[in-house]
């Protein structure tokens, strides 16, 4: 009987094995992204007239995009791909984005809750941010190094970059590696293929 108890335990201890290791291994496995730099501290105004900075996101996975509301090109693309994001992860409290505008002068935060209610925006980590000009573009371009100005010359009066940025919960830039090894450092928002990417990356950062 004794021998029939030992048999039993042990194959109840063999059993737990295979299927406990590989999670604990896979938690405490950084996955195969790269690190770029750690996020640029920042503090701007949410569309419920909140502050909300870099750190308000630690913890969290979060993508992080440049636009404003009454761009007629490429922001609407790119916040119906927010939106595919926002469905893919919604209800999970580890996963945020920032949607910073490039003309807070206009943007204000009554204008950006209008303009999240009109896209459809449920996500409680979902932000829209303002603040000042001067600041929101430096943050842009000293530090995400993404392109954000004005340009009276194009429709909207403003010019961005249609990248997202990946951030992970220790608060850094996080990108794959294209198919010659060197990091892609950010996301195409406009394209399918770079929101499959993202999509998939995310999962990964929220496994870590």
């Amino acid at each position: 009987m004794k021998n029939k108890s030992y048999i039993g335990i042990s194959f109840i201890i063999l059993i737990f094995g295979i299927w406990a290791v590989p999670k604990i291994v896979a938690k405490f496995e950084k996955s195969d992204l790269v690190e770029i730099v750690p996020v640029p501290s920042f503090e701007l105004t949410d569309q419920n007239e909140k502050k909300i900075t870099d750190k308000d996101y630690l913890g969290k996975v979060y993508v992080v995009e440049f636009f404003f509301s009454t761009c007629p090109t490429i922001c609407p693309i790119m916040n119906q791909n927010m939106l595919k994001l926002q469905d893919e992860f919604y209800g999970n409290p580890e996963f945020g984005i920032a949607s910073v505008t490039i003309n807070p002068e206009y943007d204000t935060p009554q204008v950006l809750k209008a303009h999240a209610k009109h896209l459809g925006v449920k996500h409680y980590n979902w932000h829209f941010l303002t603040g000042d000009k001067d600041y929101i573009f430096n943050l842009a371009q000293k530090g995400f190094n993404l392109y954000a100005g004005e340009n009276k010359n194009v429709a909207g009066g403003f010019e961005h970059s249609g990248l997202f940025a990946l951030i992970d919960k220790d608060g850094k830039i996080r990108c794959r590696k294209d198919k010659y090894g060197n990091p892609i450092l950010y996301y195409d928002g406009l394209e399918e293929e770079g929101i499959k990417a993202i999509k998939e990356d995310i999962k990964k950062l929220l496994e870590e």
